[in-house]
C-alpha cells in the first residue's frame, strides 16, 4: 500500500472522528480489499460449505463499524484492529448459532497455531478461544488484542505495533507469551 493511501485513509478516518457521515462511505474502497483478505484468511480455517462467506462477514464487520460512535480513529491500523474484533465477534456469534444445538460437555482441545481441525470441531473452538481469551483479557488486555489481531485479523506484527502504540519486539514477546498461555489454558 501505497503511502498517499495510508495517509489518504487516516485523513478519511479523521473526517469520521470530526462527524463527517460522508467519511464512511469513502473508506470502503480503500479497505475493502484488505479487510476481504483477513475474511478470507479467517474463514479459510473454516469447514467447506460454511454457511457464512468471506464477503457477508466484511459486510457484516463494516455495518458494524458505521454503527460504532466515538471511536477516536487513530490510524488504519487501530481501523484493521477494530474490524479484527468485530470479524471474532461475528465468527463467534456464528458459531454459537450453530452449536446451540449440539450443547455437548466434552472439552476441545486445539493449538491457536494449528486451526485445522475435524469441521465438528471447529465451532466449538472458536467457543473455546473466545471464552479463554476472555479469561486473557481479564490479565493482560494488551495480550488479549495481540492475538486477537494476529489470529482473527491476519495483522503483522507491524500493523499490531502500530495499532497499539507498542514496538514490534514488544508485539513479538507478547505474542509468543500470550500463546504459551493459550496453549496450556486449552489443553488442561
Amino acid at each position: 500500500m501505497a503511502n498517499s493511501e495510508i495517509s489518504e485513509i487516516t485523513q478519511i478516518l479523521q473526517d469520521w472522528n470530526d462527524g463527517d457521515e460522508d467519511a464512511k462511505e469513502r473508506l470502503m474502497p480503500y479497505v475493502y480489499e484488505e479487510l476481504k483478505r483477513q475474511a478470507r484468511m479467517l474463514m479459510s480455517r473454516e469447514r467447506k460449505g460454511h454457511t457464512l462467506q468471506p464477503t457477508a462477514l466484511v459486510h457484516e464487520a463494516f455495518i458494524r463499524i458505521s454503527k460504532q460512535s466515538g471511536i477516536g480513529w487513530k490510524n488504519r491500523s487501530h481501523f484493521y484492529g477494530i474490524a479484527s474484533h468485530l470479524m471474532r465477534q461475528i465468527l463467534v456469534q456464528h458459531a454459537r448459532t450453530r452449536s446451540a444445538a449440539k450443547r455437548g460437555n466434552n472439552p476441545v482441545h486445539f493449538s491457536v497455531d494449528d486451526v485445522q481441525l475435524p469441521v465438528e470441531q471447529r465451532a466449538e473452538s472458536i467457543l473455546a478461544l473466545d471464552e479463554v481469551l476472555g479469561r486473557l483479557a481479564e490479565i493482560s488486555e494488551e495480550q488479549s488484542r495481540i492475538v486477537e489481531m494476529r489470529f482473527f485479523g491476519g495483522l503483522t506484527n507491524e500493523e499490531v505495533a502500530e495499532a497499539l502504540g507498542i514496538s514490534s519486539r514488544s508485539v513479538v514477546r507478547k505474542w509468543r507469551a500470550a500463546k504459551l498461555w493459550l496453549y496450556r489454558e486449552l489443553n488442561q
